[in-house]
């Protein structure tokens, strides 16, 4: 008998307490071991999206999640308009983006007031009072206690399963430090009136019951809480690309019902609505146009650099400009079936199925904590085996953890993405957080988008062509005298053009839009025409066989041609087009110099995109593809075994930008590109890319060589801690030693140069 599968639903959860990706991975696989459950988690927008039977219910999936040793809520509903609260903090839903960092925010705050003094007094001998040590303890055990929560946490869940972080060597190594200084407090010597952690760097074999470790347990977890919470900041923006999208629609719109206009919120449009948009309007939502006639730019939206004509009859989407006439448009999709959503929904899945970096301590830290709790516990055992005491036994033994927990590890990330991405900044690139840098060293492919990356994203005039006789002046005073009054784009780009090459305009004296075909009018006494050949043809006007030659060549490189007539007679041909930028040719040089393939992806026609190609010098072309399509592409990429790099400005390559496995978003685009991509170039030169990509690899180069001394120095202290040598002094200076060559590598990053 056939069994009736129930119908699935779909939900997301917000997940709480998660500290790296393994933290991420381990509630996906508990999830997806439910019957009938599918889940991803994105460890980046702290999300778990979840599909299942709808026999089952959220609370079970909750549930499973907190058995895991993590929170999970369902999404808040939205807030009616007018109800968004009373202003108080802590309500539910009412939680900003600063108040979600409040709790990390404050702990670090306390762990550095707190950890200062207790370093300071037990590296400078000089102001050892004569109760400092009890001083150290007060000021140490809040910042162990009450700062360190969250690692002691996090590795308690992490023990429940078996595993070891960096979570773990934290929580051992500090806590290890405070307990061992507690008992040689209160049962051992430290606590004696006049006691000192004498300046002396002498190996020499202690019983322990003298020395306390206050100054490392402090000094570890204000240090390295101040990484967590810089990376925390810089994770916090992952989840803007989708808000950046959706607010790109319009807020509210003018509908027409019952012959009367009404002004209503986009969200209470229904499908079957007839709306009004005016000139300079966004287009509130998918649909067709039943009245007027314009000129809609889509090039956000769908990368063509041309406005399309539109008139009655034709498709509309939303978030699209009308640039030119007054239209009449019916809603056929709203809310989540529009094109808009439908790209916002293509970003979100991109980003949750994009694998965030595994951290790169975390990793060491799997294999490094079993090895040093293995090592511990095999020095006490041959140390009581030898008969050397209990006490001397301990000492050794929890020497070797707190050697082991390295204050430099704490540095080594944050320092080295302070100073990278400080002079990042100051060269006009923005690296969004440790994650990026990984993916910038596997790179070999580099997808390039063309209107507003590879050009300027604004129609430009490129050339004048002029008839026998003709003088270009007089073209360019009269045609840009007669689109200096018509609202459409290439007639605004032909418009800044001449202004520019002649200066002031003459005022036509008549003027008249043809609706699809261009402008007529009067300037200075002329009977002026500038338009498509047809507009001539109508006023049984022919191109010369030069200017209809000039005109072919031009459309055949993609560009458009405006055909140019007055007093009964064709006098030019003006080419327009999207312009390529100055420096992208070079671009395209320094970034084959990094090993990468550019390649060329646009929504434009073959014949505009092959022309841009072939000016800077790009081989591979995959032109007239839709947004979701670019996303098949890159997916396509990445199947081949390629490490794709994805470089974009607008709407419509936002989805791909975080499908990439790194995505650059230039700076001059959209919120909804520049919140999706991994890089930001602000200055929108597509040379800043070149250089984005090799300071990302210098960064991740020396935050790989800052943990590699950061552990070098521990596992070189490893020895004499086994081997009951252990002083406080050495251990103090190897950990300021470390610390101090980290930020001094770190440092070397601000002498990195943009190439010339």
């Amino acid at each position: 008998m056939a069994t009736t599968v129930p119908d699935t639903a779909e939900v997301e959860l917000t997940i709480g307490g998660m500290t790296c990706a393994s933290c991420a991975a381990r509630i996906e696989k508990k999830l997806n071991r439910m019957d009938g459950v599918e889940a991803t988690v994105n460890y980046a927008t702290e999300k778990a999206k979840v599909t299942f039977r709808q026999d089952l219910d959220v609370a079970d999936l909750i549930a499973t999640v907190e058995a895991t040793g993590y929170t999970a809520r369902p999404p808040e509903p939205d807030p009616a308009p007018g109800a968004a609260g009373d202003g108080r903090d802590g309500g539910p839903g009412q939680e900003t983006e600063g108040d979600e960092l409040r709790p990390l925010r404050q702990r670090l705050i306390t762990a550095v007031v707190l950890a200062v003094p207790v370093i300071a007094m037990a590296m400078v001998p000089a102001w050892q009072f004569e109760y400092w040590q009890w001083l150290s303890l007060t000021l140490a055990a809040p910042v162990v206690t009450y700062a360190a929560w969250p690692f002691h946490k996090a590795a308690l869940t992490n023990a429940r399963h078996g595993a070891a972080t960096m979570d773990t060597l934290i929580s051992v190594g500090t806590s290890a430090a405070f307990l061992w200084s507690l008992w040689a407090l209160f049962f051992g010597t430290a606590g004696t009136p006049g006691m000192t952690h004498p300046f002396e760097l002498t190996i020499a074999r202690t019983d322990g019951a003298g020395n306390i470790y206050l100054e490392a347990a402090a000094g570890v977890t204000a240090f390295i809480l101040a990484g967590r919470y810089f990376e925390a900041r810089s994770k916090r923006k992952a989840g803007a690309a989708l808000r950046a999208l959706l607010q790109l629609g319009a807020k509210d719109v003018t509908v027409l019902r019952g012959g009367r206009e009404a002004q209503i919120p986009v969200g209470e449009l229904k499908v079957g609505d007839r709306f009004l948009v005016r000139p300079g309007e966004k287009i509130a939502t998918d649909g067709t146009v039943v009245e007027g006639a314009s000129a809609v730019d889509a090039s956000m939206l769908t990368g063509e650099s041309v406005p399309v004509e539109v008139g009655v009859g034709d498709t509309v989407t939303g978030a699209t400009v009308n640039a030119g006439g007054r239209l009449v448009v019916e809603a056929t999709r709203v809310g989540a079936d529009t094109q808009l959503a439908r790209m916002a929904k293509l970003v979100e899945d991109a980003q949750n199925g994009k694998a965030a970096a595994q951290r790169l301590a975390d990793r060491i830290s799997g294999v490094f904590v079993p090895v040093v709790i293995a090592l511990a516990l095999g020095t006490l055992g041959f140390w009581l085996g030898n008969g050397a005491g209990l006490t001397a036994a301990f000492t050794a033994a929890v020497a070797v953890l707190i050697i082991a927990c390295p204050c430099a590890l704490g540095l080594a990330t944050p320092t080295a993405l302070m100073v990278g991405t400080g002079r990042g900044a100051q060269l006009g690139i923005l690296i969004k957080g440790p994650e990026v840098l990984e993916s910038t060293r596997k790179v070999d492919t580099v997808v390039l988008d063309k209107t507003g990356t590879v050009t300027t994203g604004r129609m430009t005039l490129l050339a004048v062509h002029t008839a026998d006789g003709t003088d270009e002046t007089e073209v360019l005073r009269l045609a840009g005298a007669l689109e200096h009054a018509s609202e459409h784009p290439i007639a605004q780009a032909v418009a800044a053009g001449a202004a520019e090459r002649v200066g002031a305009l003459p005022t036509p004296e008549d003027f008249a839009n043809i609706a699809g075909l261009g402008v007529q009018g009067v300037v200075e006494g002329h009977a002026v025409l500038v338009g498509r050949t047809k507009l001539l043809a109508e006023w049984a006007m022919e191109l010369p066989s030069g200017l209809a030659r000039a005109k072919a060549e031009a459309e055949a490189a993609g560009r458009t041609a405006i055909a140019v007539a007055w007093d009964g007679e064709a006098r030019a041909v003006l080419e327009v087009a999207d312009a390529v930028k100055d420096t992208s040719a070079e671009a395209i040089t320094r970034l084959r110099a990094l090993g990468l393939t550019p390649i060329l992806l646009t929504g434009d026609n073959q014949a505009v995109a092959e022309a841009v190609a072939a000016e800077v010098g790009i081989d591979e072309v995959i032109a007239e593809v839709m947004p979701q399509d670019k996303v098949d592409v890159v997916k396509r990429l990445q199947s081949e075994g390629r490490s794709v790099a994805m470089v974009g400005d607008g709407v419509n390559d936002a989805a791909a930008l975080a499908q990439a496995d790194l995505g650059l978003a230039m700076g001059t685009g959209t919120d909804a590109a520049i919140e999706a991509g991994d890089l930001t170039l602000v200055r929108g030169d597509l040379r800043a890319a070149a250089d984005a990509i090799r300071l990302a690899r210098k960064t991740l180069g020396t935050i790989k060589s800052n943990l590699f001394w950061a552990f070098a120095y521990n596992v070189a202290a490893l020895p004499l801690a086994a081997a009951g040598l252990l002083n406080p002094m050495i251990a103090g200076a190897a950990m300021a030693f470390s610390s101090v060559f980290v930020v001094g590598n770190s440092l070397r990053l601000r002498g990195f140069k943009a190439a010339s």
